[in-house]
C-alpha cells in the first residue's frame, strides 16, 4: 500500500541538488529523486550532490531517516550545526497502530513498537518501512573503517525483521560488545554532546551554578520580551537604540521595564558581556525562530499521522507535488482568479488532483446572496444609502458623538422617570451608531439595531446641527433628518432588522471553525423556512410595529388605502392602480423576501451542495438515524471513483452493513471543512503584523511573527526554560547555559 503523507512531510528541508560534472550522470544520486521514489540510495555516497550552504533551513530538516541527507553531505562549516539540530529533535520513533508486514506469505513479520524501549537509539522510516541507527547517522562518514558495515543502519535501512531477537539478534550485533565498535563510539559522542558539563571548556573555567542561573535569567528576560512583541504584533527595533535614546524600541524598552521591577535583572544586563547580552537583532530573530519551531512541532505532534485539512489564503506556500496527492477539497471566496474555470487556482489544482473539488466558501456565498437581494430591490438599496449617510453625518466628529451621548443620557433619564425603563446592573448602556461594513453582513444588523435604539437621540442631534451649523453641514443634517423621518425609511428599517435577525444566525454559524456540514445544511433549510413563514404570517405584525414606532415619535402615518404614485408617475400626473399598502406589502415586503429566497436557492444549490448532502450521512451525531448506505455508494460512484477499485466498490454495500452496526461506537470522525472564514482571520493577522512601517520584513521573520500571533494559545504553553534549552542546543554558546 502506498504510504500516505503526514503532517511531518510538510516540514521537509529544502535540498537543492546540483548537476554532476561526471561523465556518467546516471551514477549521480539526486536527493529529490530519492524522496519522490522512496527507493534507498545504493550508489556511492561520495558521488552524491553536495548541499549548498545558502539552501540550509534548520527549521525544515527532513525527519524521515529514509529521506534525509547524510550530515557529511552538508558544507563542513555547517555540519556541527545540523548535527546539533538533529540531536535536539531526537530519533524519529513514530507510534503506529499497525506497522506494515513483509516477508513470505506464510509468515509475514513487521517492525515492533516495543523495540523503541529496548533500543532507544533505533529509528523507523515509514517511507521505506526500515529501521535506522540515530547515533550512527549523527557521526557517519562517507568512507573509512566500519562504513560498509554500518551502511544498512544509516543509508539503506534495515528491514529483515526475522533476524531481530534471539542470541544472534542483528540489533545487538550492530551495537557490538567492544567499547570501540562504531556504534558505541557514536553513542558515546552523542552522550557527550548532550551532556555539556563534559565540555573541557566548562571544566577548565569552572563555572558555578550561580553563574549559569544568571545567564539563563538574562536569556529568559530576552525570550519574554520577544514573545511579548510577537503576541502584540508590534515592531521589535527602534529608530535609535543607543543608551541615551528616549525610545529604543519595544524590545529594549520592555527589558528596561522588567529591570525596573527586578534589581538583579537590571544589574545582569548592565554587567552582561558584549558577546552574551542576548539583545542584538540577530538574537531576537533567533529566539523568535526557536519559539515558532517549537510551536510547529507541537502542532505537528498533535496531528501526527492523522488526516488533516490545509487552508491557504493568498500566501505563498512551498509544497512538493507528491504532498498534494491526497487533497479532497479546496475552498476560496468568489474572486475570479481563485474560482476561474480555466485559469483560476482551483482549476490548476484540479489538473494534478482531479478529486480536489472546489468549494466556494459558504460564508462568502451567504454574503453574496444577502447583498444581491438588497441590491435587487430599489427601496432597500435606497434605504442602505440613506442609512450610511445618516451615520456619517452624526459620527463625523467627536463633538457630534458627545452630543449623541448627551442626548441618550437625557432620554434614558426621562424614560426612567416615567417608569418606561428598568434600572439595574448592565442595563441602559450608552452606545454609538454602528457603521455597516461592505464585507461583513453582520455589521448591517448592528447598524440597523443601533439606529432603532438611538432613533430619537439621533434626530435630536441632526436638528441641533441643522440649527447651529452652517453651509454644507446644515444641508447634510437637514437632508439626513428628512430622510430618516419618512414612513418608508422607518418601515424598511424595522423590516430589515426582522429579516437580518433570521439570517444572522446562519451567517455566524458558517464562520465557525468547528461547524459541521450537516448542521450547516439544516441551518440553510431552516433559514429559508423562516423567511417563507415571515412572508406568509408576519406582515400584519410588522405593520403594527412600524405604526406604533411612528406614533410615539410623532411621525406622519400615511393612509394605506390611498393611491401610490412613484416619483415619475406623479410628475406626469399619471393615475396609479396600486395603493400604498400594495406598494409596501408587494413591492417591498414580498419582493425583498422573494429575492432573498431566490438568492439562497441559487447560491446553495450546485453540485458542491449535493456533495455536502451526500457526505452529511457520515456525520457521527445520531448516526443510527441519519446514515444512508445509498448516499455513501452514490458519493463513491459520482465524486470519488478513483479512490476505490472495482472490487472495493463491489463489496462496499456489504461493508456498509457492518458500518451501520459499528458507526455509533466511533464518535471521532473527521469533519469536511467548508468555510474559509478562519483563513480570512489569519489573512487579517497579516495586515496587523506587516504594517506599512514594517513592510520590509524578511519572509522568515514574517512567518515566525505570524505564527506566534495566530497560534498564541499554543505558544503560551511553552515555558521560557524550554526555549532556553533549545537556544543552548542550537549551537555552541560562549557562556554556559
Amino acid at each position: 500500500m502506498k504510504s500516505q503523507p503526514t503532517i511531518h512531510s510538510f516540514f521537509k528541508g529544502k535540498v537543492a541538488s546540483s548537476s554532476s560534472q561526471s561523465k556518467e550522470p546516471e551514477e549521480t544520486t539526486n536527493v529529490d529523486n530519492i524522496a519522490a521514489s522512496s527507493v534507498p540510495a545504493t550508489d556511492n555516497p561520495c558521488k552524491k550532490a553536495r548541499i549548498e550552504s545558502n539552501d540550509i533551513d534548520l527549521s525544515t530538516l527532513e525527519r524521515d531517516p529514509g529521506l534525509r541527507s547524510q550530515i557529511y553531505d552538508y558544507p563542513i562549516n555547517q555540519q556541527d550545526t545540523v548535527r546539533r539540530a538533529y540531536m535536539n529533535l531526537g530519533p524519529l520513533q513514530p507510534t503506529l497502530s499497525m506497522f506494515p508486514k513483509s516477508g513470505p506469505e506464510t509468515h509475514k513479520r513487521s517492525f515492533q513498537a516495543s523495540w523503541f524501549k529496548l533500543y532507544p537509539w533505533i529509528e523507523y522510516s515509514k517511507t521505506l518501512d526500515a529501521a535506522f541507527c540515530f547515533p550512527c547517522f549523527l557521526f557517519n562518514k562517507p568512507s573509512g573503517p566500519g562504513y560498509y558495515g554500518q551502511k544498512a543502519f544509516t543509508i539503506d535501512g534495515f528491514r529483515n525483521w526475522k533476524k531481530v531477537g534471539g542470541k544472534k539478534c542483528v540489533l545487538l550485533t550492530h551495537m557490538g560488545t567492544e567499547c570501540t565498535s562504531f556504534h558505541n563510539v557514536a553513542q558515546k559522542g552523542w552522550d557527550d554532546l548532550v551532556n555539556e558539563a563534559q565540555d573541557i571548556r566548562n571544566i577548565y573555567e569552572k563555572f558555578t551554578t550561580e553563574e549559569r542561573e544568571k545567564n539563563r535569567l538574562r536569556l529568559r528576560a530576552s525570550i519574554y520580551a520577544v514573545r511579548w512583541c510577537a503576541f502584540q504584533a508590534v515592531g521589535f527595533r527602534g529608530r535609535n537604540e543607543k543608551p541615551d535614546s528616549i525610545n529604543r524600541g519595544n524590545f529594549l524598552e520592555m527589558l528596561e521595564a522588567l529591570g525596573e521591577f527586578s534589581t538583579e535583572l537590571k544589574e545582569l544586563f548592565c554587567r552582561a558581556p558584549k558577546y552574551a547580552s542576548y539583545t542584538s537583532p540577530v538574537i531576537q530573530k533567533e529566539i523568535l525562530n526557536l519559539i515558532s519551531n517549537r510551536v510547529r512541532r507541537m502542532i505537528s505532534e498533535e496531528i501526527g499521522g492523522r488526516k488533516f485539512c490545509l487552508l491557504v489564503d493568498e500566501a505563498r506556500d512551498e509544497s512538493h507535488k507528491e504532498q498534494m496527492s491526497s487533497i479532497r477539497g479546496q475552498g476560496y471566496d468568489g474572486a475570479s482568479n481563485m474560482r476561474g474555470q480555466f485559469k483560476g487556482l482551483q482549476a490548476l489544482i484540479l489538473e494534478d488532483c482531479k478529486y480536489a473539488y472546489y468549494v466556494h466558501c459558504l460564508a462568502h456565498r451567504l454574503q453574496l446572496a444577502l447583498m444581491a437581494a438588497c441590491q435587487g430591490v430599489a427601496a432597500l438599496r435606497k434605504f442602505f444609502s440613506q442609512l450610511t449617510f445618516v451615520v456619517n453625518v452624526v459620527s463625523a466628529s467627536s463633538k457630534r458623538t458627545d452630543q449623541l451621548r448627551d442626548a441618550q443620557v437625557d432620554q434614558i433619564a426621562y424614560l426612567i422617570s416615567i417608569d418606561e425603563l428598568e434600572t439595574g446592573r448592565g442595563l441602559n448602556q450608552i452606545g454609538t451608531l454602528q457603521r455597516a461594513g461592505d464585507t461583513r453582513w453582520s455589521s448591517h444588523l448592528r447598524s440597523v439595531s443601533s439606529l432603532i435604539k438611538m432613533f430619537s437621540p439621533t434626530c435630536e442631534v441632526l436638528l441641533k446641527i441643522a440649527d447651529e451649523g452652517t453651509g454644507p453641514l446644515k444641508v447634510d443634517a437637514d437632508s439626513a433628518y428628512e430622510a430618516m423621518t419618512t414612513f418608508e425609511f422607518i418601515f424598511v428599517l424595522h423590516f430589515e432588522k426582522e429579516i437580518m435577525e433570521i439570517t444572522d444566525l446562519l451567517c455566524q454559524a458558517l464562520q465557525r471553525q468547528n461547524q459541521d456540514i450537516f448542521n450547516a445544511l439544516r441551518l440553510v433549510a431552516s433559514t429559508k423556512k423562516l423567511l417563507q413563514k415571515m412572508k406568509d404570517e408576519k406582515w400584519d405584525d410588522l405593520l403594527c410595529l412600524v405604526k406604533s414606532f411612528c406614533q410615539v415619535r410623532n411621525i406622519d402615518i400615511p393612509d394605506m388605502s390611498s393611491s401610490y404614485f412613484s416619483r415619475g408617475a406623479r410628475s406626469r400626473n399619471k393615475h396609479s392602480d396600486h395603493t400604498l399598502e400594495h406598494h409596501y406589502r408587494v413591492d417591498i415586503f414580498y419582493e425583498a423576501i422573494n429575492c432573498q429566497l431566490m438568492e439562497l436557492d441559487h447560491r446553495f444549490s450546485d453540485s458542491t451542495m449535493e456533495m455536502f448532502r451526500l457526505a452529511s450521512t457520515l456525520d457521527p451525531k445520531n448516526a443510527h438515524e441519519t446514515f444512508r448506505s445509498l448516499d455513501v455508494c452514490q458519493l463513491v460512484e459520482k465524486f470519488y471513483p478513483g479512490d476505490f477499485s472495482d472490487q472495493e466498490r463491489t463489496i462496499l454495500k456489504m461493508q456498509l452493513q457492518h458500518y451501520v452496526l459499528d458507526v455509533v461506537q466511533h464518535a471521532d470522525f473527521k469533519q469536511l471543512t467548508f468555510s474559509t472564514a478562519t483563513t480570512e482571520r489569519s489573512f487579517s493577522a497579516m495586515n496587523i503584523v506587516k504594517t506599512r512601517i514594517r513592510n520590509k520584513m524578511e519572509d522568515e521573520f514574517l512567518n515566525d511573527s505570524l505564527l506566534l500571533f495566530i497560534e498564541r494559545e499554543v505558544a503560551e504553553k511553552i515555558s521560557l526554560d524550554e526555549i532556553v534549552d533549545d537556544f543552548k542546543a542550537a549551537k555552541d554558546r560562549r557562556v554556559p547555559l
